[in-house]
This record gives C-alpha cells, structure tokens and sequence, in this order.
C-alpha cells in the first residue's frame, strides 16, 4: 500500500536526523492514527531498529529486544542470551559506536510493566547515550501516558527530549487521497464514518457502496472496527463506563453541560473532572461562538465529539450491540439511512472549515475560524482577522437542492446581529453548497462579490 501523506511529518524527523547529533523524540496520538507507519517510512534507508514493547515482563522484553539487537548488529550471542537489564542495552548500544534509529513503539507498556522504566531510560540517556548520536524514538497510543512520562515537568524524561510530536488525524483533504478516484460528494459520506484516521479507511473497500462497506466492515461482531471504541477506551481509561455515557449523551445532541449532566446522571463536580479528561485525550472539545474572547470563561459552552468514526459508532453500533450480536443488521441500517444526510451535514461544516482555510489568499488571513451563535440564531462557519478587523460569514449546505439567494438573503440578516467590531469591520460572505447554486444566486454573487464553494471546488466570479 502506498504511503500517503504525513509530508510534513517526515521532513521534521528527517531535519533532525540529518543534524547528526544525538535525539530522544517523542510521537503520540491516538490508536489507528499512523504512527508505526510514519515511523517505518521515516527509518526507510536509514540503520532502522524497531521494537514493540508489550505487556509481558520486562525480563521477557528485554530478552526479545536482545534477539532483534543481535539480527541488527549481528552478534549471534546477543541474539541468543538477550538482555539482562537496561543498563546492559544502553550500554551495548553505546560500545557499538553505531549510528541508528532505535523505535520503541507503544512505550507506556513497557511503563506499566515497572513503574522505574521512565527513570532508567533518563538514567540511560544522561550516562550512555546522549553523545552517541543514536535517534531514540519512544512511541505510545496512550495520550495521557506519554504525556506524563515524557513531556511534563515532572516526568523522569523531561528536559531530555529534543522534539515531539503529537500525530493528528488525516486533514479530508489528506484523507481523500486514499480513494482519488470518488468525487467529492461520495467520498464526503465515507469521511463522515472513518474521519482521517488511516487504519479506518483502510478497512473500507472503496469498490463497496458505503451501505455494503458498512455491513461489512463495521455490524458484524467479528470485525475489529465493531468493538473499536470500547477498546480504545479501555486501553486509556481506568473505568470507560462513565465516559461511555457521557459520550453517547454528546453523539445524541446533549451538547450543553447542563444536558450531559441530566443524561448521565453524573454529579456536577464528577462531570466537570469527566469532560477535562475527555478533552485532554482529544476525544471531545468544547466549542464556543467564534467571536468570543475568552474561551474558558464563555458560559456559551457546546461540547463536541472530534472523531468522526466515534460519532458513528455511539449511534448505531453502541446502542444496537444486542441487535447487531443476532444478525438485525438490516433494521440497524435502515435506521442510519434516515440520519445519514444529518450527520454528513455535520461532518461537512467541519470540512468547510477546512476548505476556507486553504481560500485564505482568495479572501484574507484567518487567526481563526469556527461557528457562531446567540440564541436561536446560528451562522455555520466564521472567519475573522483581528488586526485588520475583517470578518467572513458562511453557510454550508448538504442538500440535494441548489443554494439559492434565499440562503444569502438570510445570512446577511444573521450576520447584521452579530455585535464583534460592529460599524468598524469589512464583511465578506461565503457559500458552500454540495448541490450547486442558482442563476439567479450565481448573478447576484458576481454583483455583490460573495465566495461560491461547490463541493470543495472556489468557483471563479
């Protein structure tokens, strides 16, 4: 399969690679989201010593790192006896006066295995290895446990990394390359379920209608995406039954805290300290009106679920498992058929996000972009420049039917409630459409000057 994307990625690794000193780099992020991958393609021509840690004893690992260790260097009884400890690795590596890349992938295994290992790896590093030129990779699916044992102040490791870098989802536009051939109107409704999580869209057979994929690939309960989230979950957090509820509540439209709290039952203090941790793990975020200025103090607060195929998952795998275990799949589907527009909807204000940002030189520079609302009153997607006090009002519309000046009409209304630098700002407007425009929306956007998107695509005026 070939690699796509992570560009930028690689020329960061590569940069400190090509600086020939010593680096113990740090990449996190969520289960599916590439690491290993990146981490191969970044080893490709390059001495590459790869180890996955497990949940084995760390006398077990040590003694399987020794086999691989022996294969690089090709010491036949290295292979054969292992390591005894980590002090006799570290200093195995240093006395082979070699230059390498050394991967240990899902490090917080190895941390849960002896609590110490985080302390003999800064021990390591300061006495063995830091003037060795060796590039040290420690990789790990567990956010908050890489962020406790390698990036805090009060990690062991702190102030011995030289990088890092947290591996985020696939963009839509770095998604889409997976299936270039779909237009942009079907891949969208793939995205809607597997987000840019590679490991995700790999599972989906881009010759399959969605409908075809989805029985196939994700209803059945000996497919690995059926009991994904839960694994994940568990593999995170010590109890996932209370963020299971809190999580279906936010898939389900309980988005204000006051909501959450009803539909879980969850006292407020234990809520609060909830949705912190939900936050943290980049698994919900809470969203404000754009023009807010200051986000932590907003009592304006929507929470809202980040990851596509969780969404998916908490509305119709999650509640319907007792269905789906006796083969009602049938039902199950009919029942996404009916919400399937809505939740691609959703999904697709999150893409034109996306989209404005690379029509930046077409409009102006955003500091940053997001929805607004006051009230009853919502505007889907809002650009704004503080400096130059410009500010850019949008609607995105999943629809079969063609925008018409009707839409325009409306946004200028709601836009003229919107209180940010009023009388001071210069006002743009922009309409994403997956259906298209009318003529007469067309004329009147070439004589007031108003962005058209049809799909992804910035029609010329």
């Amino acid at each position: 399969m070939k690699f796509i994307n992570r560009a930028t990625e690689l020329v960061a690794l590569n940069e400190k690679w090509k600086s020939g000193r010593s680096q113990l780099f740090i990449i996190y992020g969520k289960r599916r989201v590439g690491k290993t991958e990146l981490m191969k393609q970044f080893g490709k021509k390059k001495p590459f010593l790869y180890f996955l840690a497990d949940k084995r004893s760390q006398l077990e690992q040590l003694k399987e790192l020794g086999r691989i260790a022996g294969e690089f260097f090709d010491d036949t009884i290295l292979a054969k006896r292992g390591f005894t400890d980590w002090v006799e690795a570290f200093q195995y590596f240093k006395d082979s006066k070699k230059r390498f890349v050394f991967v240990i992938d899902e490090y917080p295994y190895l941390v849960e295995s002896d609590k110490a290992t985080s302390s003999l790896f800064q021990k390591g590093w300061d006495t063995y290895l830091k003037d060795t030129g060796i590039f040290l990779l420690l990789s790990g699916s567990s956010i908050a446990m890489m962020e406790s044992e390698t990036l805090i102040q009060k990690s062991p490791l702190f102030g011995r990394r030289t990088g890092q870098l947290l591996v985020e989802p696939l963009t839509f536009g770095q998604a889409r390359k997976f299936y270039p051939k779909k237009p942009f109107h079907e891949f969208m409704q793939f995205y809607a379920i597997t987000g840019g999580m590679p490991a995700y869209l790999l599972q989906m057979n881009p010759d399959l209608s969605l409908e075809e994929n989805i029985m196939a690939r994700i209803f059945p309960p000996t497919e690995f995406l059926f009991n994904e989230i839960e694994f994940t979950l568990k593999e995170e957090l010590r109890e996932p039954k209370n963020y299971l509820a809190i999580l279906r509540a936010i898939s389900w439209g309980k988005r204000k805290f006051g909501e959450i709290g009803n539909d879980t039952g969850l006292p407020k203090n234990v809520l609060t300290k909830y949705l912190s941790v939900l936050e943290h793990l980049h698994l919900i975020e809470k969203e404000v009106p754009i023009t807010e200025s200051n986000k932590g103090k907003s009592r304006k607060g929507l929470y809202r679920i980040t990851d596509n195929f969780f969404r998916f998952w908490f509305q119709f795998v999650y509640p319907y498992k007792s269905e789906l275990q006796i083969g009602r799949t049938e039902e199950i589907l009919a029942r996404y058929k009916v919400c399937a527009s809505s939740l691609e909807a959703v999904v697709y204000e999150r893409v034109c996000c996306e989209l404005l940002r690379s029509f930046e030189k077409n409009i102006f520079l955003f500091d940053r972009i997001g929805r607004w609302w006051e009230g009853n009153t919502e505007i889907d997607i809002v650009g704004l420049n503080e400096k130059k006090k410009q500010i850019v009002f949008g609607e995105c519309k999943w629809s079969a039917k063609s925008v018409g000046t009707n839409i325009y009409t409306d946004l200028k209304k709601k836009a003229a409630t919107v209180q940010w630098e009023r009388g001071k700002r210069k006002e743009f407007f922009i309409l994403f459409s997956k259906s298209g425009f009318t003529e007469d929306m067309r004329r009147l956007a070439k004589k007031e000057n108003v962005f058209l998107v049809y799909g992804d695509k910035l029609l010329r005026k």
